[in-house]
């Protein structure tokens, strides 16, 4: 079905729902799977006056390391090929931000899935700019699996309603 899998994560509940999505698809599929953490260093960084960005990036980079080495462990745990991998928007081509970095990244791999969750963690720049998933649905080349965050509480508080019904009735 897949050989190919690309995980876009972020720390957020939603992309860990997107990546244990990922995880099962690549498990039974027999695909290689990559995790994706994106550093994204908000411009307005840059313009601070007396700021030093690596501070920022520093910190970006050392939670794209855990998380990919937490998706990584549950990986081998799994019995799952990949590496996860870390990359980074460039700030000198205007065109490459998260959503084409994970593009790139998907062209890369030649990935014939992306998994990624419908609202990550990108603050103000994601009200300024639309969200990373849709401008990333818009461009891409390749098939797109999208967790919702909603989606997934909707059907946790489906399920546990139907448990509650099902032992009243009993």
């Amino acid at each position: 079905m897949y050989r190919h899998i690309l995980a876009a994560i972020d720390g957020s509940e939603t992309s860990a729902r997107a990546f244990d999505t990922a995880l099962q698809l690549a498990r039974e599929s027999g695909a290689e799977l990559q995790p994706l953490y994106v550093v994204d260093i908000p411009t307005m960084v840059y313009d601070a006056p007396g700021y030093d960005p690596s501070i920022v990036r520093d910190a970006f980079l050392e939670e794209g390391k855990y998380l990919a080495d937490n998706a990584l462990a549950r990986m081998k745990h799994d019995g799952v090929q990949g590496a996860p991998r870390i990359i980074e928007t460039n700030l000198v081509d205007g065109d490459y931000d998260v959503a084409h970095c994970i593009l790139h990244a998907a062209a890369d791999l030649k990935a014939d899935l992306v998994v990624m969750g419908t609202h990550g963690r990108r603050g103000i720049r994601r009200l300024v700019l639309g969200s990373v998933a849709e401008r990333f649905l818009r461009m891409a080349q390749c098939p797109v699996l999208m967790i919702s965050a909603h989606d997934a509480l909707d059907v946790e508080t489906n399920a546990v309603g139907i448990a509650e019904r099902e032992k009243k009735s009993t």
